[in-house]
């Protein structure tokens, strides 16, 4: 954050008048451009000391008015400032925001309602910081300038935009979309489950602690006996799938991670138990019908970037295939397509930022529903939607005469 200059354009100006002035008051033997020199050289004095002396300090509380920003969404920052001095100066505020945020932080100071109030903008998703709170202030001449930083910073997540996607056209998965189920295929059974001894590599989020408290032991669920989940996002963020930026968003990566959260949160809306992973395994967020599940899931979002290599998808789903499959992807290749395997999946649909020529047809091969995704998400989506199964009642044909 660059600071400001102790003297304003004026002040400098006032500054060169009066040393020029005494320069030439010495060339030319003109005493009032001494006076006129030294005037202006103490005016300038007089200005920096009227703002630099005065002692201030004073505290700075920030609310923001949700506490996760989604993309485009608009919030109110509301700041209580307490300013200790042995006068209120007038100037002007400003609260310091980063560029992944946008709005009009500033304003004249001391406010006529007492309390600082602005609107916050998400522009790019991510969790930064905005502040400190800056007050500057100027002497009455407007010579010289104070600018001073109060508080801390408070951070703020921006995450993903949901987008509103069209029903599923058919009800696919154990459950039907009808109900969240409690148990995973990623170790969330229930508790009426058999437990055994926990293994070495077991993961920890299938302990069950009603066990391991009754036992003294860590206990696990079975395996055999955990149900899959409904529905399974897999947002495939390998760093092969996506171009490489210094610094900046790429709207492909951008626009695959909104749709990975449309996608969930829809899916959970539809009555479907959701997990979210990426193409690595590793898990991004579980939706089972709490709004806690949904902000997690936002906030995990928040931070993902592509990174790492891709597993087989057949080893990510597992044994037993779940209903609705979403696979994200970028830039795909034929070659690549080919070897995504929807694993049993009820409804699998892919979305590709960049398919490559023959990817779409090679996957469709294997029974997945192929869509580009570009700026239109929700369009993407209905792209992808499984074929429409009619249940209207078919009418009879009619006969020459009229009868049926």
């Amino acid at each position: 954050m660059p600071r400001r200059r102790m003297l304003t354009l004026r002040g400098t100006g006032a500054l060169l008048a009066g040393i020029g002035c005494i320069v030439a008051a010495n060339l030319v033997g003109a005493a009032i451009l001494l006076y006129i020199g030294l005037l202006l050289l103490a005016l300038t004095v007089f200005a920096l000391i009227a703002v630099r002396a005065p002692r201030r300090s004073g505290s700075v509380t920030r609310q923001v008015s949700t506490d996760l920003i989604t993309v485009s969404e608009t919030s109110r920052v509301t700041l209580r400032f307490a300013l200790r001095a042995l006068r209120v100066p007038r100037g002007l505020w400003r609260d310091v925001l980063p560029d992944a945020v946008s709005g009009d932080a500033a304003g004249e100071y001391p406010p006529e309602t007492g309390q600082l109030t602005y609107l916050l903008t998400g522009v790019r998703r991510g969790v930064w910081p905005i502040g400190p709170l800056m007050l500057r202030t100027v002497d009455p001449f407007g010579l010289a300038q104070r600018e001073q930083a109060f508080g801390e910073t408070r951070t703020v997540t921006v995450v993903p935009e949901v987008f509103t996607l069209s029903p599923l056209t058919v009800k696919v998965g154990a459950a039907g979309g009808t109900a969240q189920t409690s148990s995973s295929r990623l170790g969330q059974g229930s508790d009426n489950l058999s437990p055994r001894g926990y293994i070495p590599g077991d993961s920890m989020r299938r302990i069950h602690w009603r066990a391991t408290a009754h036992r003294g032991q860590l206990m696990v669920r079975q395996e055999e006996e955990e149900s899959s989940p409904d529905a399974l996002v897999v947002l495939d963020r390998s760093a092969a799938r996506w171009r490489k930026t210094e610094g900046e968003a790429d709207p492909a990566f951008e626009a695959a991670v909104s749709l990975c959260a449309s996608a969930a949160v829809h899916l959970m809306h539809e009555g479907y138990g959701v997990d979210v992973i990426d193409s690595a395994g590793a898990l991004l967020g579980t939706l089972r019908g709490h709004e806690d599940d949904r902000d997690g899931l936002l906030v995990a979002l928040a931070l993902v970037t592509p990174r790492g290599d891709a597993r087989d998808l057949a080893a990510l789903v597992g044994g037993t295939p779940p209903g609705p499959l979403v696979y994200i992807t970028g830039e795909i290749d034929e070659e690549d397509a080919a070897l995504l395997r929807p694993a049993g999946a009820a409804a699998p649909m892919l979305f590709a930022s960049g398919p490559l020529a023959g990817a779409a047809a090679a996957a469709a091969q294997h029974g997945w529903r192929v869509a580009t995704l570009g700026d239109d998400i929700a369009g993407a989506w209905d792209d992808a939607l499984p074929d429409r199964v009619s249940t209207a009642p078919v009418e009879p044909e009619r006969s020459a005469d009229g009868t049926r």
